[in-house]
Order: C-alpha cells, then sequence, then structure tokens
C-alpha cells in the first residue's frame, strides 16, 4: 500500500540497493553471489516469482560480461531447484525485458525473471480483470525459498 500511495517513485535502483545491504528479508534477496543477485519479484505473476540481477548496473545483455552472465544462469538453475522442491510447478517462463519497450519495469538494470507455471493457471482474474491472486504472501514465499537455498 505504500507504494500504491506514493506521489512519488522511489530512487535509485533497487537492484542496486539490495546488493547494498546485509538485510535480505527487508530486499527479499534469496542467494547472492560475487556478481548476481538473485530475489523475490515484489510484484509477482505466479508464487515464487524470482529474478536475478548482475550486480554490476547494466542495461543490456552486450553489456555484461560472460562471467556475469554464466554466474546469472548458476543462480536461475538454484532457484528453479528449489521453486521445483516447494512448489512443484509443471513448467517455467525464463526471460528477460530488455528495455521499457519490451516491458522491463527497471529498464536500466539488467534482470532476468523466473515465473513457475502449472497446467491452466490462466485464470479469469488474469485474463478478465488484469488482477493477480496470489495464496500466500512474499514473506512466506521469502522463507520456504531461503529455507531451500541454504540461507
Amino acid at each position: 500500500m505504500a507504494w500504491i500511495g506514493a506521489t512519488t517513485a522511489p530512487a535509485g535502483c533497487i537492484f542496486c540497493d539490495a546488493y547494498a545491504t546485509d538485510d535480505d528479508r527487508r530486499h527479499v534477496v534469496l542467494a547472492r553471489s560475487p556478481h548476481a543477485l538473485l530475489l523475490l519479484n515484489a510484484y509477482p505473476y505466479a508464487s515464487g516469482h524470482v529474478m536475478v540481477a548482475l550486480r554490476r548496473h547494466v542495461a543490456a545483455l552486450t553489456e555484461a560480461r560472460a562471467d556475469e552472465l554464466a554466474e546469472a544462469m548458476g543462480l536461475i538453475q538454484r532457484a528453479i531447484g528449489a521453486i521445483d522442491a516447494e512448489y512443484r510447478p509443471h513448467g517455467y517462463n525464463v526471460g528477460i525485458n530488455q528495455g521499457s519497450a519490451a516491458g522491463a519495469g527497471i529498464a536500466d538494470h539488467l534482470h532476468m525473471h523466473v515465473v513457475p507455471r502449472w497446467s491452466a493457471d490462466a485464470n479469469f482474474m488474469s485474463t478478465v480483470g488484469e488482477v493477480r491472486v496470489l495464496p500466500e504472501t512474499l514473506d512466506r514465499t521469502w522463507e520456504r525459498l531461503r529455507g531451500r537455498l541454504g540461507g
């Protein structure tokens, strides 16, 4: 509700801010590595929707180094393992929205999405009302996945 009622967008970069602090619960960080960060999406499409952001503030794949991308993919693999164990989805959407025109909500910091999917999970709320219904809070999702990731 604080975000909805805000008159201005928050300053700074959520990914850089999350990397700069060790308050993982507040920033919903699930795992860290030297070049990348795994965290929950604060506005998920499904329970277990996570993002992996590079540590370095770059906007495009062409700006990222191979070692950074490899580390990010390693975190995506770890995330999928944890999500499989906790939620047992039937599949995943894994992708990058590079640039505002492609749907990136945070266009200036490259990040990847991992969205668990279940057969027939598109319901009338999403398709008609453009609303998502989630069965648990972000805090509970964080606890479940953080536990699986060894945090």
